[in-house]
Formats: structure tokens, C-alpha cells, sequence
């Protein structure tokens, strides 16, 4: 059996992951609530607002962990095996929320959840680079990061609207089986990478092939992929993680704190929150897929890796800047927050897919999970400072909170333009 764009089934499979990783994750935000809001998760255990940034800090340090130590264990195991681990775990994980009774039970399941949620990203970028030539690679970053945001846009309404019908617990159950359900399918459909799979076109492996680098098209399954300080000898490499020790932080900071945001200024409940976060996420889903056709488009127009990577990049960072600055002087009502939140998120995905497409421009597949892995690790770091800060600052007031933010924004891009002179691959210069 022949199956025509399987590399599109690959990615659609991937995509819907992403989507199950984001419902997965903004469970927690959303039946969230405070300690008056009765049958909230934060008046059913007794937590704090203090206690929920301590608790997205565990999360994140877990996630951060997991980034590196998933990147290179699907570099090792291959995309294959590496989702199987990576989704198993945090299905279950999601799924064992419902029995928490406490800061400390929450806490552990958060922390699992995010150690195996952090490896869809490092095994999404490989399995990019494994199955698009590198003209194709953004848009296919694009499709993939849609699903976050498509699954911010699904998780609100279908998370209130559980949370309404059967309580928090129960809630956790049935998101947290999801995942589980997801394994079939790939297994099934995901047997073998391009050069080997019994199921792709003579068509489609050539043009895969052919699309993709020297080092990509030599690389063999007995080929050893570098070490972290073989990677970040290349100057290159730091673009990725300094870039993205910046940006990380924009994305994370409505993802953690949009609901409890709304929760403060605005005073809405777990419903009010579903109706309305959502919609940013419509923003981010559409820069997703548009940053990936727009730098694919320059790429083809000019031959030119750099120029579509750094053009888009630039031009996504613009919007979010603006955006940012407008949270503080324009968003005086819920409807106008999310209005701009929109266009904030439109911005950052535009940029990100193509930052997080960086790994597979510089290196072939056996050093790409390790390099994404290592950069969404740093990219943590910055976020795990803000979560720490973000609920001490907010009791004044959130203005410095989204100016600081802002301010990162330039310096992101600024680094990516700096350390990555010219983008392409490193190996095929080594001697």
C-alpha cells in the first residue's frame, strides 16, 4: 500500500498532539479560580495564588528538565518510540491530577507532566527534519505549533464546560485519556522514517530527499549525532538559545497567567475565563501557519535560508512589540485585552516556528532533538523567573510585568541576528 503526502499524515499526527499537550496543560490555569470561586481547584485544596506560581515553577523546572533529557532521547530512540514514552507519561499524568488532595500531590503530578509534555517539541522539530526538505520545514513548524494554539482555543470552552457538567476531577480523567487513545494511530501510521517507510511514494522520497541537506541525505541510522559542547562550538547554536531565552517568556506569560489575570482585573469565573481566552489563541494559530508560509515563500523566491528566516523573525517581533505595548496603554476593558492578546500571539508564533526550525538548518537529524532540546531548556529558565516574579509584582500592578516583556522582544531577535551571521548548515562547511 502507497500512501500519497504521507509526510502530511506524519505532521497531522504530530499536530493533533500538540493540540492533546495544550489541553493537557491549561487544565490547571483554567478550573484554577481563587479561594472564593466554590468548587475551584484553588477552594476545593485550599491553594493560594502563591501557591499555583510555585506550582507552574515546579512545572516548568520539570519541563525545562525534560527538554533537554527528551531532545536527546529521541535522538537516541528515534521519533518513533520517543512519542510513545513522551505521550504515554504525560496522559497519565494528566489523567492522575483527579486524585490529588494537596500542594504536595499536585505538585508531583505537575512536575511528571511537565518532564514528558517538553518532549513534543524537540521530537516535532526532528521529525520535521526527518520528513521535510528544508524549503517546506517552516510551514511544517507552522502546522505543528498551530496545534498549541488550536488547542488553547479548544481547551477554555471544553474545559469549563466539563468543569460545569462533572467538577475538576473528573475533568482530569477524561483530557488525561486522550493521549493514551493517540498512541494507536501513530504506531500505526508512523512506521519508519522516509528512506525506509513501506508506505511512501517513489515521488515523495525523492522529493523529500532531494529538499534536504548533504548531511541530512547521509545521515544513516549508525551515524552519531555531537555532543552539547560540539554544538555549541558553532556560533550559530547561540542564536538558538540566547533567542530563545528571550521570546520563551512572551508566549508562557498568557498561557500561565492570561486566566488568573482575568480572574484579578476583571473578576470573572471559570466560565467567563472559557469564553473568552480562547480567542488569542485564534491570533496564534493563524501567525503560526502565516510566519511558515511567509518565510517558505522568501526562501523560494530568493534561494535563501537566511533572508526567509530572519525576514520573518524580524517581522514577527515587530508585531509583538507592538501588541505588548498596547496591553498597557489601550487595554482597559476584557474585550480589549483579548483583542490585543491576539495580535501579541499572532506575532510570536509568526517568529517562533521558524526560531525553532533553526536546529534542522544547521545540522542533520542526529544532533537536531539535542540542539532544540537545549534551547527550550534555556528558553525555561527565563519563564521560570517570571512566574516566580509575576505573582509579587501583579499584587501592585501588571504594567511592569508586559513593559518587560517587551523589552525582550528585541533583544530575542537581536541575538539571532547577531550570533547566526548566516543561516545554513554548519556541516556541510566541516572539513
Amino acid at each position: 500500500m502507497k500512501l500519497k503526502g504521507l509526510r502530511w499524515w506524519i505532521i497531522g499526527l504530530i499536530f493533533v498532539a500538540t493540540v492533546i499537550n495544550y489541553i493537557d496543560r491549561s487544565a490547571l490555569g483554567i478550573m484554577w479560580g481563587n479561594e472564593d470561586l466554590d468548587g475551584s481547584i484553588s477552594n476545593s485544596l485550599g491553594l493560594t495564588k502563591n501557591d499555583y506560581g510555585n506550582i507552574l515553577n515546579i512545572f516548568m523546572v520539570a519541563y525545562a528538565l525534560g527538554q533537554l533529557f527528551s531532545g536527546k532521547l529521541f535522538d537516541k530512540v528515534g521519533t518513533r518510540l520517543g512519542y510513545v514514552i513522551s505521550i504515554g507519561v504525560w496522559g497519565i499524568s494528566s489523567f492522575m491530577h483527579s486524585t490529588v488532595r494537596g500542594f504536595l500531590s499536585i505538585s508531583f503530578w505537575r512536575s511528571t507532566l511537565g518532564l514528558s509534555e517538553a518532549g513534543n517539541w524537540p521530537g516535532g522539530v526532528k521529525s520535521n527534519a526527518e520528513w521535510f526538505p528544508i524549503k517546506e520545514r517552516a510551514i511544517a513548524q507552522g502546522l505543528f505549533n498551530a496545534g498549541a494554539s488550536v488547542g488553547s482555543v479548544i481547551a477554555p470552552p471544553l474545559i469549563a464546560s466539563l468543569y460545569v457538567a462533572y467538577g475538576w476531577r473528573v475533568t482530569f480523567m477524561i483530557i488525561g485519556s486522550f493521549g493514551i487513545m493517540w498512541i494507536i494511530p501513530w504506531l500505526l501510521i508512523n512506521k519508519a522514517g522516509p528512506k525506509k517507510h513501506p508506505w511512501i511514494t517513489a515521488e515523495e522520497q525523492k522529493y523529500i530527499l532531494e529538499g534536504q541537506s548533504k548531511a541530512d541525505r547521509e545521515a544513516t541510522e549508525d551515524t552519531k549525532g555531537k555532543s552539547l559542547k560540539e554544538i555549541l562550538s558553532h556560533r550559530e547554536s547561540w542564536a538558538i538559545v540566547v533567542g530563545r531565552f528571550f521570546l520563551e517568556p512572551i508566549w508562557w506569560l498568557f498561557v500561565g497567567w492570561m486566566p488568573i489575570y482575568l480572574f484579578d482585573v476583571y473578576g470573572f469565573n471559570v466560565k467567563e475565563v472559557g469564553m473568552f481566552t480562547w480567542v488569542p489563541y485564534v491570533g496564534a494559530a493563524l501567525g503560526s501557519i502565516a510566519g511558515g508560509y511567509v518565510s517558505g515563500k522568501i526562501i523560494a523566491s530568493t534561494n535563501s535560508i537566511d533572508k526567509g528566516r530572519k525576514t520573518t523573525i524580524l517581522i514577527g517581533g515587530l508585531i509583538m512589540v507592538i501588541g505588548l505595548i498596547a496591553t498597557v496603554v489601550y487595554a482597559t476593558t476584557p474585550e480589549r485585552f483579548v483583542s490585543i492578546v491576539f495580535l501579541v500571539l499572532f506575532g510570536f508564533q509568526f517568529a517562533i516556528g521558524n526560531v525553532q526550525t533553526l536546529p534542522s538548518d544547521l545540522f542533520n537529524g542526529k544532533s537536531v532533538g539535542s540542539l532544540a532540546g537545549l534551547g527550550g531548556m534555556i528558553g525555561v529558565f527565563s519563564v521560570i523567573i517570571m512566574n516566580f516574579l509575576v505573582p509579587r509584582i501583579a499584587e501592585v500592578s501588571y504594567t511592569p510585568i508586559f513593559i518587560a516583556i517587551a523589552i525582550f522582544v528585541p533583544l530575542g531577535v537581536g541575538a539571532i541576528y547577531f550570533f547566526a551571521r548566516e543561516i545554513k548548515s554548519v556541516e556541510n562547511t566541516e572539513e
